[in-house]
């Protein structure tokens, strides 16, 4: 499982020009899964983005958390996170998992992240999506589990 974190003032993702997410301060998220992932690495990486600390505190530290600031998650699909790009000029996907397998990891690690108490929006699982986003910081993370 690989996600790419982005610290945003806000974020909105649209499809055929209809918004289906959209947030305020938080995180959006680019989420790929590979074939052999499971729920123990759900479990792990819901943990660190929900407990990740950069928020500045009152010093001006980055010391708060997503919940300390009321922040917002923006979830989206991507199995391009999987590209193996070491031969040729066209990306491999073969280590990306299958739709029938990341689909329903994608949507159980959206419900695990909700059910931290955080307010999660998603954009919409294989569609051809536009992403609107303003970086802060600018802050990127990446995890790998």
């Amino acid at each position: 499982m690989r996600i790419v974190l982005q610290k945003v003032s806000h974020a909105q993702v649209s499809i055929d020009g209809t918004v289906v997410g959209k947030i305020g301060p938080g995180y959006m998220l680019l989420v790929g899964f590979a074939p052999d992932d499971t729920d123990e690495q759900l479990d792990y990486l819901v943990h660190k983005v929900v407990n990740l600390r950069v928020f500045e505190d009152e010093n001006g530290k980055m010391n708060k958390g997503l919940k300390d600031v009321n922040g917002e998650i923006l979830s989206i699909s991507q199995f391009t996170l999987y590209a193996d790009t070491r031969h040729g000029n066209r990306p491999g996907f073969t280590d990306a998992a299958r739709p029938e397998i990341a689909e329903p990891l994608y949507d159980r690690f959206n419900e695990k992240l909700a059910a931290t108490g955080v307010h999660v929006e998603t954009g919409r699982f294989g569609a051809d999506m536009q992403v609107d986003l303003e970086n802060d910081g600018p802050i990127t993370i990446i995890y790998e589990k």
